[in-house]
């Protein structure tokens, strides 16, 4: 199982938002490509960025920061705001090996499938991001009437292997990881799902691993708390 320690951008910086609420921000630091270096250099293999400008419809774009970090040694996930075919493609070009798809999963779902056949479907991730058992979208400030299940078996029918799960109500408030709700999630799509929102234990990492569904665990708010190490974390993923 794969620990992705997350990198949330915003205006250039690392920061961390409660519930996604842009009101309730904590900077983390102003050196992005630092920060990026110091989960690899403590034995990240991956990165988790998002670019919460783009999810929320802001300017900047963030794609000089996604340039500088992709050097590194270590796979670059990436998403926030990629709404477009060409969204998708500058990111892959520019060097991320996944490209992360939300919104427009909901609102127009043959981009992904064109994704899926021009990238492959290890470059693309759909987000199955939820707010009390329905999907939301634009970086969570939207609610539909779709469940992660139905949304998740829709795509899995248009080529998407790889998942994003993140239960909002958890995210950045270190209440711990909805676990059942993952695990079902991988047990009805058959996708590879990655947990995401309030994952702050090794106990939750193992039971992650366990289930035998989920393929890794996005980490954020636990590691910049120092409530949780990265080494401890990847060594329950083990």
């Amino acid at each position: 199982m794969i620990i992705y320690p997350a990198i949330d951008l915003r205006g250039g910086q690392v920061v961390r938002l409660k519930e996604g609420d842009p009101n309730q921000q904590t900077v983390f630091g102003s050196d992005p490509v630092a920060t990026a270096q110091g989960w690899i250099d403590r034995g990240a293999t991956w990165i988790h960025m998002v670019n919460l400008d783009g999810a929320l419809d802001d300017q900047n774009d963030n794609a000089a920061i996604l340039s500088e970090v992709v050097k590194l040694d270590a796979k670059i996930q990436f998403g926030g705001g990629l709404r477009k075919l060409a969204d998708i493609e500058r990111v892959l070009a520019t060097g991320a090996s996944r490209a992360v798809l939300g919104t427009v999963a909901v609102k127009e779902p043959e981009i992904v499938a064109q994704a899926v056949e021009r990238f492959g479907a290890d470059a693309i991730c759909v987000a199955l991001d939820a707010r009390d058992g329905m999907v939301t979208t634009h970086g969570w400030t939207a609610q539909t009437s779709v469940t992660p299940a139905e949304l998740g078996k829709a795509m899995s029918q248009r080529g998407v292997k790889h998942a994003l799960f993140t239960d909002v109500s958890r995210d950045g408030k270190l209440s711990g990881v909805n676990i059942d709700a993952t695990v079902a999630l991988g047990q009805t799509t058959g996708l590879q799902v990655i947990a995401s929102g309030g994952v702050m234990a090794v106990d939750e990492i193992r039971a992650l691993k366990a289930s035998g569904v989920v393929a890794g665990a996005v980490v954020g708010m636990a590691l910049y708390e120092n409530l949780l190490t990265l080494e401890d974390a990847l060594e329950a993923a083990r």
